[in-house]
């Protein structure tokens, strides 16, 4: 049977939302099994109300620990709390919102009562630590979202007064606390009813839409965008960034069409993804197939100059050429750091380059290239955060279509990843260089080779992909991989001499990853090569076989 990533969902793909709200009220955790604890991953404790991963109770103990927790750090500022448009959003927030009142914590909410982006988030929380000033009660946030992840999925994400993602010395206590709380059937966690939350005289309002879109001037060039009348088509795909899309066209002058406003919790217009799930991935062809079908059918005369997709909670980008097609996220990549570095003349001249380590090696070349120092850094976002701050890592991109870059004065814009952000900076390319970004990335091509990218799923059980955490480099003993000498053996990312949880090899022309994957018995290889697609293949069967020879 042929597959049917990339056709539009049919009704027996949908989720069924009133079970879907039923089972999160409902279902009680089996706190013996481990996929029914609460776990924080890279982007916080995810799961599903059908599955007993992701329900009231869960939300209940998770916000009494981070009450617990941000008063042990002797944080006393406002906490805002923001949701996306999944369906378990709503109520895991109410659930939030209950417990936060209970414990007298000021928190501010959507003034619109509307969705918030993750990077809105980002932005209203370093912006009120930044006017509030030093020694003054500094604020943090929790925004409910599972990002990309499919529609019967909750995600709930803290993050700290410095407005990126929570470090693991945090969401390690946070989970550990609530994982008690649970097993004391909820007793020391405070909660009242919604309506008192509501009314309650520490929770108050916050416009995060004004906030964001009213501060866009002062990381990018929209003038230039405006003048040059590039005709921008903007996805919401259903998220967060619905609402923001319009307001940004109208309250900056932009020629922006909101391709589809339409928001539907069981997603019923999304195409399906490689794995025929309704998943809001918009760095996959198959997720964004209505969008590059939007832009190739006119591509004579083409409706919209740069074409963007943004996932649930908008800290995620895709970007659509009329020549290109859907961008690859690494060559987008690629192409903003090249384009960033030459363009931002108010950035500290001695500011990095943060990439995640599954990166591809053209943005090595490329910083090479720039007279920049490339800082490679473990998978997660979490990592570029004191350098946005700072100002020394001016940028920071991962692989997944996630990345921040600061303000054109150098000052931080979000120390989360903004889809809206790298959404828009595409079109302030075109209209600067008067070239698309796909064509600037066969540029960066010709000048540093072309390379092949690709990611597989090899089999693991348990305690395999636990060695496989634990290796160091001694333990490979091989010295060449398809052909060429091995140069690097990393257990450790070189920017920050993290853990990486896994391997990295490396060669001249090509390189492999290796790493666990939390919620399945697998282990990912992420693999590049510089001489094309057979080689690629050869680096991948002599990674599997390399990794499966040391943890088995």
């Amino acid at each position: 049977m042929a597959s049917r990533a990339g056709t539009v969902a049919l009704p027996q793909d949908l989720v069924d939302i009133t079970a879907l709200l039923d089972a999160y009220y409902d279902v009680a955790p089996d706190l013996s099994d481990p996929a029914q604890r609460v776990a924080f991953g890279t982007s916080g404790h995810r799961g599903s109300s059908l599955k007993a991963s992701f329900n009231e109770a869960h939300i209940l103990a998770i916000t009494q620990a981070i009450v617990e927790y941000r008063a042990g750090q002797g944080i006393t500022g406002p906490l805002f709390l923001a949701k996306d448009t999944h369906g378990l959003s709503e109520p895991a927030q109410n659930s939030a919102l209950e417990v936060l009142a209970a414990n007298g914590v000021n928190v501010l909410v959507d003034a619109r009562h509307g969705y918030t982006p993750t990077p809105a988030l980002s932005h209203a929380i370093l912006k009120y630590n930044n006017e509030a000033g030093p020694g003054q009660p500094q604020a943090d946030g929790i925004v409910v979202t599972p990002s990309h992840n499919p529609p019967a999925d909750g995600g709930f994400k803290y993050n700290p007064p410095h407005g990126g993602p929570a470090d693991t010395d945090a969401t390690g206590w946070i989970a550990n606390r609530a994982n008690e709380l649970l097993e004391n059937g909820l007793r020391g966690v405070k909660r009242i009813p919604l309506n008192d939350a509501l009314k309650a005289d520490g929770t108050g309002k916050f416009d995060f839409l004004s906030s964001y879109v009213d501060d866009l001037p002062s990381v990018l060039d929209l003038d230039a965008i405006r003048s040059a009348g590039v005709r921008i088509g903007a996805d919401p795909m259903g998220g967060a960034s619905v609402d923001y899309w319009g307001e940004i066209g109208e309250r900056h002058q932009l020629d922006l069409t909101v391709v589809n406003p339409t928001v539907d919790p069981q997603w019923a217009f999304m195409t399906l993804d490689w794995d025929e799930k309704i998943r809001m991935d918009c760095s996959s062809p198959s997720a964004m197939a209505s969008l590059i079908k939007r832009m190739s059918d006119s591509a004579a005369g083409s409706a919209y100059d740069v074409a963007t997709g943004n996932d649930a909670d908008a800290d995620r980008h895709g970007i659509v050429t009329p020549d290109g097609g859907l961008m690859n996220p690494n060559h987008y990549l690629a192409v903003a750091i090249d384009y960033l570095y030459r363009n931002r003349t108010g950035w500290n001249p001695e500011s990095v380059v943060g990439k995640t380590l599954v990166s591809s090696s053209i943005i090595d070349r490329v910083a090479a290239g720039l007279g920049r120092k490339l800082v490679e850094v473990p998978v997660g976002f979490k990592w570029f955060v004191p350098g946005l701050l700072s100002g020394e890592g001016a940028f920071g991109g991962e692989e997944s279509a996630g990345a921040s870059f600061n303000k054109r004065d150098g000052s931080v814009w979000t120390t989360d990843k903004d889809g809206i952000l790298l959404a828009l900076l595409a079109s302030e390319i075109t209209a600067v260089t008067g070239r698309s970004p796909s064509q600037l990335y066969k540029g960066l091509t010709d000048q540093f080779g072309s390379p092949v990218y690709a990611r597989i799923d090899a089999a693991a059980t348990r305690e395999q992909k636990a060695a496989l955490g634990k290796l160091s480099s001694s333990d490979v003993s091989a010295t060449t991989l398809a052909g060429e000498e091995i140069t690097a053996k990393l257990t450790e990312a070189p920017g920050n001499g993290a853990s990486i949880g896994g391997l990295k090899v490396v060669t001249e022309n090509a390189w492999f990853a290796a790493r666990p994957s939390g919620t399945e018995d697998v282990y990912k290889i992420y693999a590049e090569s510089f001489k094309g697609a057979d080689h690629l293949k050869q680096v991948q069967d002599e990674a599997k076989a390399l990794v499966d020879s040391v943890i088995s």
